[in-house]
């Protein structure tokens, strides 16, 4: 049985596409099941509730009897315990490409989509595998939140096209039900600092450089913001801990497309440079900045040179 799994601190993405390789895969014929490597956010949650879905069990680690599918991944920094003692079966991603080492050949299939549930669609066709309604729905919220419902800069017109027809199936009004999606995840009203700073979070070793940027999405970025005394002071603590040179994190507004940051560590310097910004008490604004992937992370790393 492969065990099939996103990243740490998943997102909607993460979770929808173990979920649906573990179907896609058990419809070819090779027994999978899906795992979730953390807690769900809400904005998961609410969409396993509306289709009905049953939340797969956390995975701890795996050993080196375990051969598994990695989904929204590539990153072992990003993935769970024990990893590299594993055998990867295969890998479907949509980041970049980077500290992946295997002993035997593989399946890696990375392509530059907004969302890996696009790439998971063109896979159930490439097969000719019929995509059950509750399927359709998760992979529809998946590119819905990591599109910001088409207004992200990584969503192409391929998420789009494929979004639109998984709603069919689904038979949802994708333009309704994503807002309602969106709304779901910026409900912060009873987290603490330090479950949003873990909730979306993803380790990067940059050039040598050890990094952490963490994200949450809502719609009211000043009232984040007042808890800004709590959140640095939460801040220094996971720097300190995990001994990283910066640690970002990013409060995005989804409704209007911009992004607040917060930056500690001995290398802040390297966002100032990425973004051209000067951080005023660790932090500075980012206007039309809401995709770490395309958005955040190559700046920095063409800031570090």
């Amino acid at each position: 049985m492969m065990k099939v799994f996103g990243h740490k601190n998943p997102d909607t993405d993460s979770i929808m596409s173990a979920i649906v390789m573990a179907d896609l895969q058990n419809a070819l014929g090779n027994p999978a099941t899906a795992y979730r490597l953390g807690e769900l956010n809400k904005e998961t949650t609410f969409a396993l509730d509306y289709f009905k879905v049953e939340k797969p069990e956390w995975l701890t680690s795996v050993n080196e009897n375990d051969q598994v599918i990695l989904v929204d991944h590539n990153e072992f920094a990003q993935s769970v315990d024990g990893i590299e003692k594993a055998t990867p079966y295969l890998v479907v991603d949509h980041h970049r490409v980077s500290g992946f080492n295997s002993a035997e050949p593989l399946f890696f299939r990375v392509e530059p989509t907004g969302c890996t549930s696009t790439i998971l669609y063109k896979m159930y066709v490439e097969n000719n595998v019929e995509i059950k309604p509750h399927i359709a729905g998760l992979m529809a919220s998946a590119i819905v939140s990591d599109s910001l419902l088409f207004k992200s800069p990584t969503c192409t017109a391929l998420d789009k096209e494929v979004c639109l027809k998984l709603a069919e199936i689904a038979n949802i009004d994708i333009e309704a039900y994503g807002l309602d999606l969106l709304k779901a995840g910026t409900d912060l009203s009873d987290l603490t600092v330090s479950q949003m700073l873990v909730i979306d979070a993803k380790a990067f070793t940059l050039n040598g450089i050890s990094a952490e940027i963490a994200q949450i999405n809502t719609v009211d970025i000043d009232g984040v913001m007042t808890r800004f005394d709590e959140i640095e002071s939460e801040m220094s603590q996971v720097v300190t801990e995990k001994s990283l040179d910066l640690l970002m994190f990013v409060i995005t507004d989804v409704m209007n497309s911009n992004s607040q940051i917060i930056a500690l560590g001995d290398r802040t310097d390297l966002v100032e440079k990425a973004f051209a910004v000067t951080l005023e008490k660790s932090s500075a604004y980012l206007p039309g900045v809401v995709s770490r992937k395309k958005q955040i992370v190559p700046p920095l790393e063409k800031a570090i040179g």
